[in-house]
């Protein structure tokens, strides 16, 4: 067989080693996808996998039609045997440990996840865990590299460089193929690379004509009709080499007015300027802390779901439910990000993730502001405090950058004597939140008031265990987070037991959101915007002014919580926040906006606008649940949403390129 038509071969059981990796990527996510496979997204799939099946098999196209004289002989071609095979392999092996991570991201896996987790030394035993429980990928992938190893391909021992006459003495004369001088032979495989050259250019552009660009991991769009589908028409192999080092923040040309843009939307904050004549309302020094808590999704928390299940859904939080009826909630509130990096931009500077988390970016390296510097600046001592080790996640680099005086990670709880040391370690992440949230009541006891810090918490997390004294108490039930969001909803309900015992309870305004969601066993919940709800609970047990247990309605994200501080204490310097104060705005001007697998969604006005950067693509009303009517070309509103939108996606890129995050 001539090479050309074994590469020919080879890639086509690469093909077949990609569509069953998508397919078990469906399978193991299919409450997200089980209705997903359409025509669309395997004829979608094939142009990724097209892609990424030429990019990552160039060396083994090349190794195989150059016209080396040695590329005859045995060792060469096993050589190409294990190439081919060994790289197919890490392909699917990527795309398996995807399917495993997609609940928690909605999205592909991009090269940042490498930087993400830098800084990380459990690894290791979290891959093993996975393995464990993904047994079934493990036989899968065996299996395939058996196939791939015992269907490939091989050639024919071609002819040596050897005379005509010393073939016809090894007796090889009979073949037409191998009658052909090396001359011939080598011209031959010369022009097949030559021929295949440009078929290869195309396919890993997406196309032949013109008019085609390297496709991107935003073209996967065009075949869905939910970004979250956009994850099943790519590939992790594709997504992965089409991140390296790529620019993250392309600035748009959507105003060539940069007043008129500003008249739109601005992320600079001037309260002096919105005060009315005669407004002397002092600055209010109280206390602020934010509580972070691990994937504490809203579908988790009874208070914030009274028509779910017909009204009969109580949630595994009664803690927080216990909270929620002394606190200010909004009706629909969001998060910004699905990852644990995204969520402390958005909360402590109020800057939301658009392409790639921000600290992953190198606009991490602009002049950043949150609400510690902010409050420093006031005379406040601030800390912020999670119980892994320092450097994890790169939280204590944010954190430092952000004005935060103080870091306590599993070090300083070690080191404390006051609680369980090192014995209260969870074995994968952190300490376990119980411990640690008592810790930290602690700690704030002993600072200087005003005070403002965060913490983010750890147990509610992957592998989703709780200590062994809790199993009993906190059985399996529902999905296997359900019980560690009961053992959370526990700790945060000792916390504030303690913390309601402290002098500096009632001088502080706390702050309960979730860094973004998890597992979800609603259908409501497993919707593009559905999986970023996140709940936004503001508790000042001070304050005899505010009615208790509200629930206003307005929209809410994670980014509104730095200016809605700063308008509850009375802040009137200039600032810089992507959000708004949510007590000082009107229900019609509230708004979130989040991004996923290349589309911003935008909710304002009882709708959500899809918008791929380009086009609208979508428009749902907030009231479609599970987001079933597209009404897109039908809301006289749309335009409005698209230009607010753009304003705000401008400023982003903008600001981000020009190191202008600050008034």
């Amino acid at each position: 067989m001539q090479p050309l038509a074994c590469v020919a071969l080879n890639l086509l059981l690469a093909y077949v080693v990609y569509f069953l990796a998508r397919m078990a990527y469906m399978l193991d996510n299919w409450s997200y996808f089980h209705d997903s496979l359409t025509w669309e997204v395997l004829q979608g799939g094939l142009v990724f996998d097209t892609s990424a099946i030429l990019v990552t098999n160039i060396p083994y196209i090349v190794f195989m039609l150059l016209p080396l004289h040695w590329k005859e002989r045995s060792w060469w071609q096993t050589m190409c045997k294990w190439l081919f095979v060994v790289v197919n392999m890490l392909a699917l092996v990527a795309n398996l440990a995807d399917a495993a991570y997609f609940p928690f991201t909605m999205r592909r896996t991009t090269t940042t996840v490498f930087q993400e987790f830098q800084n990380e030394s459990n690894l290791g035993s979290i891959v093993f865990t996975e393995l464990l429980h993904h047994w079934y990928f493990v036989l899968l992938a065996a299996a395939v590299a058996f196939g791939l190893w015992k269907l490939y391909a091989r050639p024919f021992s071609g002819i040596s460089r050897s005379s005509s006459a010393g073939l016809q003495q090894q007796g090889r004369k009979n073949h037409v193929w191998r009658q052909l001088s090396w001359w011939r032979y080598d011209l031959a495989t010369l022009l097949s690379l030559a021929a295949v050259a440009p078929f290869v250019v195309a396919g890993i552009r997406g196309g032949f004509t013109t008019a085609v660009r390297p496709i991107t991991i935003s073209n996967a769009n065009q075949y869905v009709d939910r970004p979250m589908d956009a994850a099943l028409v790519l590939n992790t192999p594709f997504s992965l080499y089409r991140t390296i080092g790529k620019n993250v923040f392309v600035v748009p040309q959507y105003f060539s007015d940069p007043q008129q843009m500003e008249a739109i939307y601005s992320p600079v904050h001037r309260p002096d300027e919105q005060t009315e004549a005669g407004d002397t309302l002092a600055f209010r020094p109280k206390n602020v802390v934010v509580l972070i808590v691990e994937s504490f999704g809203r579908e988790y928390i009874g208070a914030l779901n009274s028509t779910l299940e017909q009204g009969c859904y109580r949630g595994y939080t009664p803690c927080v439910d216990s909270i929620i009826g002394l606190s200010t909630t909004f009706r629909w509130s969001f998060c910004n990000g699905r990852k644990s990096i995204d969520g402390m931009p958005s909360i402590l500077s109020s800057i939301p993730m658009f392409v790639e988390p921000f600290f992953l970016t190198p606009a991490s390296m602009n002049e950043v502001h949150g609400i510690a510097s902010l409050l420093s600046g006031e005379g406040y001592h601030t800390a912020f405090f999670h119980g892994a080790q320092r450097g994890s996640m790169g939280f204590m680099a944010f954190a430092r950058k952000t004005g935060f005086q103080d870091y306590f990670g599993r070090e300083d709880f070690d080191a404390d004597g006051r609680f369980g040391g090192e014995a209260d370690f969870d074995g994968t992440w952190a300490i376990w939140d119980e411990p640690f949230l008592q810790y930290y009541c602690a700690k704030m006891s002993e600072m200087p008031q005003p005070f403002m810090t965060a913490v983010f918490t750890a147990s509610s997390h992957h592998p989703y265990r709780i200590p062994e004294s809790y199993s009993t108490r906190y059985p399996e039930e529902g999905i296997i987070i359900h019980k560690c969001i009961r053992y959370t909803d526990m700790a945060l309900g000792r916390f504030f037991q303690e913390a309601s015992r402290q002098p500096w309870f009632n001088n502080t305004i706390f702050v309960l959101t979730s860094d973004h969601t998890n597992l979800s066993d609603h259908e409501f919940y497993q919707t593009d915007l559905g999986g970023f709800c996140s709940p936004i609970v503001i508790y000042e047990p001070g304050d005899t002014l505010r009615q208790p247990g509200l629930m206003l309605d307005k929209v809410a994200q994670q980014i509104d919580i730095l200016p809605t501080l700063m308008g509850m204490l009375n802040y009137r310097k200039p600032f810089f926040a992507f959000g708004q104060d949510l007590f000082a705005a009107p229900a019609d001007s509230t708004w979130a906006v989040n991004y996923q697998n290349g589309i911003y969604q935008y909710v304002r006005r009882g709708h959500v606008l899809q918008f791929d950067g380009q086009s609208p693509r979508a428009v749902y009303s907030l009231e479609d649940s599970l987001m079933q009517h597209n009404l897109l070309g039908t809301l006289p509103l749309q335009d409005t949403l698209e230009t607010e939108l753009k304003a705000i996606i401008q400023q982003y890129m903008e600001r981000m390129t020009q190191d202008r995050l600050r008034p």
